[in-house]
């Protein structure tokens, strides 16, 4: 059985380090909760991750 390829990621803001999960296919802007600087654009399929991803959650 296959796995899918999206997967949740803990990322973090490299304004305020604030870190957070999101998905790595988000189809809308994803903002920091805490200072609201981007941290996930989409970009048609995987989003693009504006933060330092820290790590993959499985």
């Amino acid at each position: 059985m296959e796995k899918p390829d999206s997967k949740f990621i803990k990322v973090r803001c490299k304004d305020c380090e604030n870190e957070q999960v999101l998905f790595n296919k988000a189809s809308t802007v994803v903002s920091c909760h805490i200072c609201g600087s981007r941290l996930a654009v989409p970009a048609g399929g995987k989003a693009q991750i504006k933060g330092e991803i820290l790590e993959y959650i499985e």
